[in-house]
């Protein structure tokens, strides 16, 4: 969004939500060390999802979808390692979580809106 356009209260806002979506991308990234860090990020971006900038709203959008795809893979992952490929579709995941969080951050830093904030990649 262009700032010319927005109010003092509108700038401050769309700076506030989106250090609540840095923080919620930072989160996601911790889930590779604390599981429970990626269920505490879900439960932000829900709530901060509504009433904020279209472009910030696609961040939070991003990252619900985010954690639900996350959790399939995790699923996925639980449910392959008693064939033995568990653990490799576990690291696929955690390592497109990473690229995942990169990229929104990558947007977010740059102030634009996550280009295709539904899609299954990055």
């Amino acid at each position: 969004m262009d700032e010319t356009t927005q109010t003092p209260q509108e700038m401050k806002s769309d700076k506030g939500a989106a250090k609540m979506a840095q923080i919620i991308y930072f989160l996601y990234l911790a889930t590779l060390v604390i599981q429970i860090a990626h269920f505490v990020g879900a439960v932000m971006a829900y709530l901060n999802k509504d009433e904020n900038s279209p472009w910030i709203e696609t961040h939070f959008q991003y990252q619900i979808r985010t954690f639900w795809m996350y959790t399939l893979y995790l699923i996925i992952a639980a449910v392959t390692a008693f064939a033995g490929v568990g653990v490799f579709v576990f690291l696929c995941a955690a390592v497109w979580l990473v690229i995942r969080c990169a990229t929104g951050m990558k947007y977010l830093y740059r102030e634009q809106a996550v280009p295709n904030p539904t899609t299954w990649l990055w």
